[in-house]
């Protein structure tokens, strides 16, 4: 299995490149699987039916619920954890403290090692299309390696690289 992404010829508007045509690249997004859908595999994996299954998935979703927002990090089983944040502008007095500073509440996920591993040794497969949306070349990686130009040496799939981050 690969991850496919899409790179997609666009006239830029901002920044250094502002005005010119560039490949941005970005995942295509595959369609929302069903809740139903989810629980119904999970029965047939585990051999538990699939009201069984329902209930289990429904209370678990209300414990993470309820524990994520109490301010805990709650454990997703085989993905990592996920917590409760929140951005928010920062004021120089005490007094000036109001949770009217608070601009945006947010989820964060972290990834398990396995997980972030697993990801690391995907294939990726690139599709590109110019500015016309026609197909004009396809890309596919064989394992979780990247190549950077920048970089004679391969770059596993968990590291950053040294080249331009564009």
């Amino acid at each position: 299995m690969a991850l496919k992404v899409k790179a997609t010829e666009q006239l830029i508007k901002i920044g250094k490149y502002e005005g010119n045509f560039r490949y941005v690249m970005m995942p295509e997004l595959y369609t929302a699987l069903s809740q139903e859908k989810v629980i119904k595999e999970a029965a047939l994996r585990s051999g538990v039916s699939r009201g069984v299954m329902q209930a289990c998935w429904d209370a678990a979703g209300d414990v993470i619920k309820a524990w994520a927002t109490e301010g805990h990090s709650v454990a997703l089983p085989g993905l990592g954890t996920m917590r409760f944040g929140l951005r928010a502008k920062s004021v120089e007095k005490v007094e000036e403290v109001k949770s009217g500073l608070i601009t945006s509440r947010r989820i964060i996920f972290t990834p398990n090692s396995d997980l972030k591993e697993e990801l690391a040794k995907t294939a990726v497969q690139i599709t590109c299309y110019d500015r016309d949306g026609k197909e004009v070349k396809r890309v596919t990686s064989t394992s979780g390696e990247v190549e950077d130009p920048e970089n004679t040496q391969p770059i596993n799939g968990g590291g950053t690289g040294h080249g331009n981050p564009d």
